[in-house]
């Protein structure tokens, strides 16, 4: 027996080793087995993993670990999505070249992903600023583009004047741009599309056979993608008011019912109307133009204050001729939503309310809430958006909105202005098509020529890949492809014109990893993106793992991109992923100095009395505040380094941890208490299997049989544990798995703690030797090195981590015992635990025994005691 304790810092390398040289999580294609392919997102190479990538790799390491057990051939790779704007900072800021620090950063954080023991088949790694990858994004774009799936045409874009730079829309903080500070502009830029619009109405309803994702997260993308039905309203126009004698402009609403409360129309700043407006009204160009000097985020326009300028022009109602409406030019309104014009029904819309307050245009109600006196509502600030009945709304006057809605649809719909009718019925989508087109160098290059003679001409399939040129400069703001006259002067491969140019746009690093996890299946195919009997034999990914910020995008993206390579022959099926699964964050206490910064755990010590909490520099003692708990950050300062943890308690205890603290989809609480609980239980399992293993049967010894009631209540133990800990484990309650190994270790701990009772019982003994095996077969997807340590210590045979994951014994599930609720009289006196197939004179007698029962029954006998089989007695008085 060894008394040592468990040395993380020796076994754990040591172990990883040995997973290494025998290549144990390396996945054959060929293998007959039935696959599970477990993915989490790849992180972006920034230098070091935090973590947060420490909890999402460990949930997806025990699910890979479990199912290969269970007989699985597992794919479980990693990569590195490592295109994007923070490695041309770094350029920029260390003299550097992108491709050097990214490549620095992959082989730091591939050697902490290492020591954390994931087993993941590294031999398919691959990084999506590889020519060899992105090789095969070239060639998917122009299959796209040659299937109808990729366009290129004007766009708006937040342009930044700085940095010379389109902009996300994240990446616009209140009007400027998120690195230079520069007031951010409105362009308009010719941009490549991928034209994921087409399949709007597709990915909606296939959210619907998602069963296996939140539910949060299908309704996310569902209002992303934002079907509305409604109706296209040709407003009339006062011909004498508009600019050049326009007639009519269209208006799309969901909500037409609403009509005899309208105030006003109201225009993009972008809607030809208000362009052909501006060209007579210098004030009105002078407010569009300012409306252009605010992002393009949906989010911002919303929360912006509502801004309008009356044009003069005059609209007709399309319900009453003599009835017209002002038309402004608003800054809320988009243009690539529906028509770019809307009418304001100020009294249902908190938007067209705070609007008209604004402008003094007055609301009038046209729907009453139930209940409520239609001639005492009233609308000041708040606008009602709630079902009720029509008022102020003439023939409407008493239906519901839904009557009203197809009242209004089907009189616009016959009636006639300029020979069409007024409305006709039509279905919009928010969703809007993909801009991937950004001015950096970092990014795969967009595999297009321009020709003067030819015009935009596809690079051919054999010149793939366009390579990045190594030799770039970062001297100054803008895109240095634009600038690299030898790299995009080309011959065209159409006409041989010597002065083509190459596309110096590159892609949005959202397409990088639209498609990765297909890549996956194949990554040495060096002639085609995909092998189609390979990935449609491992795909779709069965759980993927990720942070839910990515609920929208990359997984909207992710769908689209699926569909598109099916339509181009890539790939065989609709959705990538069957199973989606968003963790938590990790959070942690802030601190904060005196002088208002903030100061890293490391810098603290925390000194407790009683219930009151101290936290104090450790150089100078000096007090700090303990601020609020808040995701791990930079800038906060609150960060744990994982190298630190696993240096100090071993990957193990870390992982642990991040699987103990609470459930999986919710934050967990990093703390210095919880480390080391988890570090004592590491060593407390250490413990009791050095304890018990040298008075245990040999590994494959044949059980020793016989009726012991102490052997049967700790196999029925084992077996419970190991029945729980496997479904919690499929449903990903970690947590959950981890409190019932703890109250099976307090069990173990029984038994352990008494080896002489082991070596004279050899029913007993067998038992734990069976107990003693499971426990650690549990244990090794969460703590793989410790498991393996122990599975030696047991002399059992090979590696834990390809061990089969043990069956429980049905008959080992099932209570000897039952406990039956004791009615007298309807009224509940007590309960009676009885042997399951106990006889009903067996119950009955020990019902009567009851304490609860005699003084009901007084010196009685009962009248009769009738007894529902394994559910309830009643005793009848």
């Amino acid at each position: 027996m060894s008394n040592d304790r468990y040395n993380a810092r020796e076994s754990e390398p040591r172990w990883q080793r040995v997973w290494d040289e025998q290549a144990i999580f390396a996945t054959r294609n060929d293998d007959p087995r039935p696959k599970y392919y477990v993915l989490e997102m790849f992180p972006y190479p920034s230098g070091r993993i935090h973590m947060g990538h420490v909890r999402n790799y460990t949930m997806g390491d025990v699910v890979a670990r479990y199912m290969r057990a269970k007989g699985y051939n597992v794919l479980h790779p990693m990569g590195w999505d490592a295109f994007g704007m923070p490695a041309e900072n770094a350029a920029m800021q260390n003299k550097t070249h992108p491709a050097k620090w990214t490549y620095a950063n992959i082989a730091t954080m591939k050697a902490q992903l290492k020591s954390m023991g994931l087993s993941l088949d590294w031999s398919r790694e691959i990084a999506t600023c590889d020519p060899s990858y992105y090789k095969h994004q070239q060639r998917m774009f122009l299959d796209f583009l040659k299937a109808g799936l990729v366009e290129r045409k004007q766009s708006k874009v937040n342009w930044d004047p700085v940095d010379q730079t389109v902009l996300a829309n994240e990446q616009v903080i209140d009007g400027r741009g998120w690195r230079s500070g520069a007031l951010v502009e409105q362009r308009e830029l010719t941009q490549w599309f991928f034209k994921i619009s087409k399949y709007s109405e597709e990915l909606l309803a296939a959210l619907d056979t998602l069963d296996r994702w939140p539910d949060k997260v299908r309704l996310m993308q569902r209002n992303w993608i934002g079907r509305s039905e409604g109706l296209l309203i040709r407003f009339a126009l006062d011909a004498a008011t508009t600019p050049a004698q326009e007639t009519e402009v269209e208006v799309f609403t969901t909500r037409p019912d609403t009509l005899f409360g309208a105030k006003f129309v109201a225009l993009s700043p972008d809607h030809p109307l208000a362009a052909e407006a501006a060209k007579k009204n210098p004030a009105l160009a002078t407010f569009i133009e300012e409306c252009r000097r605010h992002g393009t985020a949906l989010a911002e326009i919303e929360t912006a204050e509502k801004q309008g300028f009356d044009t003069g022009i005059k609209a007709v109602h399309p319900l009453d001729p003599s009835w017209t409406l002002p038309v402004y030019v608003a800054n809320f309104v988009l243009m690539d939503y529906g028509t770019g014009a809307i009418f304001g029904c100020p009294a249902h819309d908190q938007r067209d309310l705070d609007f008209v307050n604004k402008y003094g245009l007055g609301n009038t109600p046209v729907v009453c809430p139930e209940g409520q006196d239609p001639n005492s509502f009233v609308i000041t600030d708040t606008a009602y958006d709630g079902d009720g009945r029509m008022i102020n709304s003439r023939f409407l006057d008493g239906m519901t909105i839904d009557q009203a809605k197809e009242d209004v649809a089907k009189r616009l719909e016959s009636a006639t202005f300029g020979n069409r009718p007024v409305a006709q019925r039509q279905v919009n989508f928010r969703l809007r098509d993909w801009g991937i087109s950004r001015q950096r160098y970092w990014g795969c290059p967009i595999p297009i020529i321009h020709c003067e003679t030819c015009g935009v001409v596809p690079v051919p399939i054999k010149d793939l890949p366009v390579k990045l040129p190594d030799d770039i400069e970062f001297d100054r703001p803008g895109n240095p492809l634009d600038r690299h006259t030898k790299w995009k002067t080309v011959a065209c491969p159409q006409c041989g014109n010597a002065h083509a140019r190459r596309e110096t746009d590159t892609m949005d690093t959202f397409v990088d990893s639209s498609w990765y996890f297909a890549r996956f299946t194949d990554p040495w195919n060096e002639t085609s993106p995909t092998t189609r009997n390979v990935v449609d034999k491992m795909m779709p990914v069965d759980q993927y793992i990720g942070g839910v910020e990515h609920a929208i995008l990359h997984l909207l993206y992710s769908r689209f991109f699926t569909r598109a390579m099916k339509a181009t022959g890539h790939i065989g099926m609709d959705e990538p992923f069957a199973g989606m699964f968003t963790q938590g964050m990790v959070v942690h206490e802030t601190y904060r100095k005196n002088d208002g910064t903030f100061a890293s755990p490391a810098e603290i010590k925390i000194e407790s009395d009683g219930d009151k909490r101290r936290a104090a520099l450790l150089d100078s003692n000096e007090t700090v505040e303990i601020g609020p708990i808040e995701k791990m950050s930079k800038s906060k300062r609150n960060t744990v380094d994982p190298d630190d943890i696993i240096g100090s308690y071993g990957a193990d205890t870390a992982r642990w941890f991040m699987l103990s603290d609470s459930p999986p989809d919710r934050d967990v609480i990093w703390s210095e208490e919880g480390v080391q609980g988890a570090g004592r239980f590491v060593q407390r399992i250490w413990r009791l299997v050095n304890i018990a293993a040298p008075h245990l049967p040999k590994a494959g010894t044949v059980a020793a049989h016989g009726d012991n009631a102490d052997a049967k209540a700790l196999r029925m133990a084992a077996h419970r544990t190991l029945a729980d800990v496997s479904a919690a484990i499929e449903r990903l309650r970690f947590n959950t798995a981890i409190a019932k190994l703890y109250s099976f270790v307090g069990a173990l701990a029984e038994i352990a703690d008494k080896p002489e009772k082991l070596t004279t019982d050899p029913v007993l003994a067998a038992a734990a030797r069976e107990a003693f095996d499971i426990l650690v077969r549990l244990i090794s997807p969460m703590m793989p090195h410790l498991a393996e340590q122990c599975w030696t210590v047991l002399g059992g045979a090979g590696l834990v981590s390809e061990a089969q994951w043990p069956e429980p014994e049905a008959a080992l599930l099932v209570d000897d015992t039952i406990t039956l609720p004791v009615q007298v009289n309807g009224k509940k006196r007590g309960d009676v635990t009885v042997a399951r197939d106990a006889p009903n004179p067996e119950i009955e007698a020990a019902v009567l025994t009851l304490d609860t029962v005699k003084l009901a029954l007084d010196g009685k006998a009962p009248r009769k005691i009738i007894i529902v089989p394994q559910r309830i007695v009643n005793v009848v008085v």
